[in-house]
């Protein structure tokens, strides 16, 4: 499984067997038939592109949220090394469709009925909104033997609605956190509220960066702060000049989503 990060050569796409482990070669899932060859070239493209544009340091996510199978193929071929994925169960497909050939991200509110499926498909979870739901987690991780990494989402926005840890309790849940023997928090995470002009993001991407930088130097136990996630595709770009060094982009990659 590759680094995350990792600039690697592009494997052969092979399926991972859930039940098992054991991994067969890549033909599951939905046919790209649907899709023509303008839809397949312009994801390779977009993906090149974006690509080309992030800085040194900058790791690219491509949120695959409705999307199928041969879209994220497409997108893997012209190389996407993370993948991630708002639901469980689209994941789920596209994992085993796809295998081990990327490294699988959480990036969607999990519910804690999911957390089981959540460890055994994904390979970091960036979405841990709460101690409850680190705990979860954390139980199934020693259950599963294994310390899954995991970054906290931060509210920045202060939003009743949305799911997220208030950035002035962001030192304490991650301090608890640190302590999960089946957790390793490895940076943190958020999304700010839905704006129409994404330079109104760019306080809560600044307060979030100040808020890594001072974790980062606390010295807390079982806390590694070396990724911040931050910036969608209508917001990357502020996002990466406030500091994100992670960056989920959709749209921007694979076009606009079918409307329902």
């Amino acid at each position: 499984m590759p680094d995350i990060g990792g600039k690697l050569q592009p494997e052969p796409l092979r399926a991972r067997d859930l039940s098992g482990g054991r991994l067969r070669a890549a033909g599951g899932g939905p046919t790209i038939s649907a899709m023509t060859s303008d839809d397949r070239s312009m994801i390779r493209e977009n993906v090149k592109r974006v690509l080309a544009e992030l800085p040194d340091g900058v790791t690219l996510v491509a949120a695959a949220k409705g999307r199928s199978v041969g879209e994220i193929r497409e997108a893997v071929e012209a190389g996407v090394r993370i993948v991630g994925h708002n639901y469980v169960q689209e994941a789920e497909a596209a994992v085993t469709a796809i295998g081990e050939a990327v490294e699988w991200h959480m990036i969607g509110h999990l519910q804690r009925n999911k957390a089981h499926d959540a460890v055994r498909l994904f390979d970091l979870i960036e979405s841990v909104d709460s101690l409850r739901l680190a705990r979860r987690l954390d139980r199934v991780c020693r259950e599963l033997n294994r310390t899954m990494p995991v970054l906290i989402e931060v509210n920045s926005g202060r939003e009743p609605q949305k799911s997220g840890v208030l950035p002035e309790a962001a030192a304490e849940v991650v301090e608890a956190i640190g302590r999960l023997d089946g957790l390793s928090v490895r940076g943190l995470m958020t999304m700010g509220p839905l704006v129409d002009d994404p330079e109104a993001l760019r306080p809560c991407f600044r307060e979030t960066r100040g808020l890594f930088d001072r974790l980062a130097t606390a010295g807390i136990p079982g806390v590694r702060m070396e990724i911040l996630s931050m910036g969608m595709s209508d917001s990357y770009r502020a996002a990466i000049e406030e500091g994100a060094t992670m960056v989920r982009i959709g749209t921007a990659l694979f076009g606009p989503r079918p409307a329902a």
